[in-house]
C-alpha cells in the first residue's frame, strides 16, 4: 500500500515522507511517489529539519528585468519581500543562499532554458514553486516543465487575468508536488494523472492550454469543453476528494484533436440524470436546477452540453465515467 505524509509548509518546507512499490508511478488511482527523486525531511517528523522563520517576509523572485511584471506581482502580493534577478544564473545563485517560496522566470529566456533552471532548482529546494513565463516555447517544453514540477507555465501572449490566479494559487495551496504525474508523453500524445481538487484543475487547465496546437478559436472551443468535462469527473466521479485522481488523454493527429478523461466515480447515464439539463421535460426547462438545489448541488447542469456544441464528437463510455472530447481539424 502507499503511504504518503504531506507536510503542511510551504515553499521551502521539506514535504514529502511515503513508499512506494518498484514499479510504476501509477498505482490503484493513486499518485505513486519518483524514486529518482530525493526523499525529503518533514519537520514534523525529523527536529533537525530547518525550519523558515515564520516571523521573515515570504519572498518570491523575479528573474529578467521585465517591470510590468514585477509590478504585477507587488500588487498582488504586496506583503511579500520581491526580489529580481538579471538571468538564471544570477537567479540560481540566490537560491543556492537564500529560500524563496515561489520563483517566476523571465520572458527573455526560452522555455527549455527555463525547464533546466527548475531542474537546477529542483536539486536546491525541492518543493519551490516555479512559474514559467517564456517569450519561445514548444509542446516538449511544457511537457518537460510538467515532468519537472513546475507549478504552472505561460507563453506569450497570456491572459493577465489567468496569470493573477495562477499566483494567488502559488501562494495559497500548501500541498501540490503531487497534483499532477505524468505516465507517458510524446508532444502528440500525453498520458497523465490530476489530483481531483479545484487548484489541481486550474493548473492543469493551463497545461493544456499550452499544449494544445490549434488556431486560437479552436483552441478556445477545445479549452472550455475539456474544462467543463475535467471538472465534472472531478466534481461527481472524484468528489472535489484529493485522495483521488482523474486519468487523462491528449493526442493531436494530422486532422484531429482528442482529450480522454476517466474519473474514479461509479459513472453516469447523461440521459438519465435528473441532474442534468438534457434530463428536463420540455415544460419544465430549469427543473433540473430546483433537483440540485434540494440536494444541496451547486447550480450547473450545463457542462456536457456546452461541451457537446463546442467538440464534433463526445463519446461515453459503457459505464458513464469515461469520455471522449473528439475535435476535427481542417488542413491548411
Amino acid at each position: 500500500m502507499l503511504n504518503l505524509k504531506f507536510s503542511r509548509q510551504f515553499g521551502c518546507g521539506y514535504a514529502r515522507v511515503g513508499s512506494r512499490r518498484d514499479g510504476g508511478l501509477y498505482d490503484g488511482g493513486r499518485i505513486l511517489t519518483d524514486p529518482a527523486t530525493p526523499m525529503t525531511r518533514d519537520p514534523q517528523l525529523d527536529p533537525q529539519s530547518p525550519r523558515p522563520d515564520s516571523q521573515s517576509p515570504r519572498k518570491v523572485l523575479i528573474v529578467g528585468a521585465d517591470l510590468l511584471v514585477a509590478k504585477r506581482v507587488s500588487e498582488v502580493l504586496p506583503t511579500w519581500e520581491l526580489t529580481q534577478a538579471t538571468d538564471n544564473k544570477a537567479a540560481l545563485a540566490l537560491v543556492e543562499n537564500s529560500c524563496f517560496e515561489l520563483v517566476i522566470t523571465g520572458e527573455d529566456t526560452t522555455g527549455s532554458e527555463d525547464v533546466v533552471l527548475l531542474q537546477k532548482i529542483r536539486l536546491l529546494r525541492p518543493h519551490t514553486r516555479l512559474i514559467v513565463l517564456t517569450d519561445e516555447s514548444t509542446p516538449a517544453d511544457v511537457i518537460a516543465a510538467i515532468r519537472g514540477r513546475a507549478f504552472s507555465y505561460f507563453s506569450k501572449p497570456y491572459s493577465e487575468s489567468s496569470f493573477v490566479e495562477m499566483l494567488h494559487l502559488a501562494t495559497e495551496t500548501p500541498v501540490w508536488d503531487e497534483g499532477i504525474e505524468v505516465l507517458s508523453a510524446t508532444e502528440t500524445w500525453i498520458r497523465l494523472v490530476a489530483r481531483c481538487d479545484m487548484g489541481t484543475a486550474n493548473r492543469l487547465l493551463q497545461f493544456i492550454h499550452e499544449v494544445v496546437d490549434l488556431p486560437e478559436e479552436e483552441a478556445e472551443k477545445v479549452g472550455v469543453a475539456f474544462r467543463e468535462i475535467l471538472l465534472n469527473a472531478m466534481e461527481h466521479g472524484g468528489k472535489f476528494d484529493p485522495t483521488q485522481h482523474v486519468e487523462i488523454s491528449y493526442v493531436r493527429a494530422r486532422h484531429m484533436v482528442m482529450c480522454r478523461i476517466k474519473d474514479p466515480g461509479e459513472g453516469f447515464s447523461p440521459e438519465d440524470d435528473p441532474n442534468m439539463v438534457s434530463s428536463n421535460p420540455p415544460d419544465d426547462p430549469v427543473r433540473h436546477l430546483k433537483l440540485r438545489e434540494a440536494e444541496g448541488i451547486r447550480p450547473g447542469g450545463y457542462g456536457v452540453l456546452l461541451a457537446s456544441k463546442l467538440v464534433d464528437e463526445l463519446i461515453y463510455g459503457e459505464k458513464g465515467n469515461d469520455v471522449l472530447l473528439i475535435k476535427y481539424v481542417e488542413q491548411s
